[in-house]
């Protein structure tokens, strides 16, 4: 049985920033197929640029939701820029780690970032450095999901 240390447990049973915002300025929603987990971040920015609320939804599992929730909070308060650089490690380190079958679940929470962001600068006629490789249609085919035989 996976272990979870209790940032991650508090960041699961009393998630930060559930939802989703009314007048988002981007909304982007990333899913594994494989895992079934679906995330979905929207983002209010400010005329300064500045990410100033970030709300997600998530279907899956604990580390899903404990990485969304952590995730948002990392983002509120920096720059599209700023937000862009947080990776799938930040949120590991930020959350105190995840079992090694769960880690996919931090890199939804850089991608639904970084979708949010990109919908942002799309209907903003914005480019940024940071999603110059970002393929919104990707699809995440991590198979570390599927459960090991000795976690059946």
């Amino acid at each position: 049985m996976a272990m979870y240390n209790d940032k991650v447990i508090d960041h699961f049973m009393n998630p930060h920033n559930v939802g989703e915002i009314e007048d988002a300025s981007g909304i982007g929603t990333f899913g594994s197929p494989v895992c079934g987990d679906m995330m979905q971040m929207s983002i209010k920015v400010d005329d300064n640029g500045i990410i100033t609320d970030a709300k997600f939804k998530t279907y899956g599992c604990g580390s899903a939701i404990a990485s969304s929730s952590i995730a948002t909070d990392m983002i509120i308060g920096k720059t599209c820029e700023e937000a862009l650089k947080v990776t799938n490690d930040d949120v590991l380190r930020e959350l105190g780690g995840l079992p090694s079958v769960k880690v996919h679940c931090s890199i939804l929470s850089e991608q639904s970032i970084k979708a949010a962001i990109y919908d942002y600068a799309q209907k903003n006629g914005l480019e940024f450095e940071g999603l110059k490789d970002f393929d919104p249609n990707a699809e995440d085919h991590d198979e570390s999901c599927e459960l090991s035989d000795d976690e059946l």
